[in-house]
């Protein structure tokens, strides 16, 4: 049961009598739709609809709810929450002293959560709160959300920089696209009905080891033609968002797909059901 302590993550509690309420008119998942033992992809939108912050979210208590967020985003995400709640009977708590443990691949503790960002398949949890000790390697972990395209802001993308699409949260259950209004929701919806979402997630394997600078963007190129960029990187595998109708042009002239002159393969992950295809022309940048 290989598993770890996340340092980088925190626990915010959301509680009250109306905190049901109040997420679900601010946030892209549907609260209703959250069963107790699962954690589920979510975002908060800017008004523009790109994520400003991205999280796990499970049911806590009668009223409550946990979000499972970047430490570093904790405040920042605490303070935009206070700015959206005027009399709403909801609180916010910052849990820092409750660890954040990511497993997989093996029989869940008890009171872990099943990660439904990740195919059953996975046998992917979150434990808030255990005091056992998890010795697993963040390299391994890493290596299990390149395998299924789970990607995560700050490792594989810029907050304020891509909508919800681009990461797969349209395909992971992370937006609900029937429950009504959330901040955001309207430029979201568009995408959706209109299918102009045009950058994805996707699995990138490299004829030889990568390079790895986390300081560095490293770019991927059909020719001289950006296609997108690189994320998180372990030895010949990444991951990676990518523009899918440049990626699907580069196939269908073949013309290889490169990063630093290291000529690679892409593919997108198998549980979305989604195929590169050649753009409209006549469809607008999203």
């Amino acid at each position: 049961m290989p598993a770890l302590i996340l340092p980088d993550r925190n626990i915010v509690q959301v509680d009250g009598d109306d905190a049901g309420h109040f997420l679900q008119n601010l946030i892209t998942t549907n609260i209703d739709a959250i069963k107790p033992g699962e954690a589920h992809a979510s975002a908060l939108l800017t008004p523009q609809g790109k994520i400003l912050f991205d999280f796990l979210i499970s049911r806590s208590g009668e009223t409550g709810y946990c979000c499972d967020i970047r430490a570093d985003q904790t405040d920042d995400f605490i303070r935009r929450l206070t700015l959206y709640k005027l009399r709403a009977a909801v609180s916010f708590d910052k849990l820092t002293e409750t660890p954040v443990i990511a497993g997989w691949d093996g029989d869940a503790p008890e009171g872990a959560l099943r990660d439904t960002r990740f195919p059953e398949e996975a046998l992917a949890w979150r434990l808030y709160g255990s005091g056992s000790v998890f010795d697993g390697e963040l390299s391994a972990w890493n290596s299990v959300r390149i395998a299924h395209g789970v990607a995560e802001s700050g490792a594989d993308f810029a907050l304020s920089d891509v909508f919800p699409h681009d990461v797969l949260m349209d395909k992971n259950g992370g937006v609900d696209f029937r429950k009504g209004c959330y901040v955001g929701q309207e430029v979201v919806s568009r995408m959706h009905h209109r299918g102009t979402a045009r950058r994805r997630v996707v699995t990138l394997t490299g004829e030889t080891d990568l390079p790895a600078d986390p300081g560095t963007e490293l770019s991927i190129r059909a020719g001289e033609k950006l296609v997108g960029n690189l994320g998180t990187t372990i030895g010949k595998s990444a991951l990676a968002i990518v523009r899918t109708d440049r990626v699907a042009d580069a196939l269908a002239e073949k013309t290889a797909l490169t990063v630093e002159g290291i000529p690679v393969t892409l593919s997108l992950p198998g549980w979305t059901g989604l195929s590169f295809k050649s753009g409209d022309p006549n469809t607008p940048d999203t």
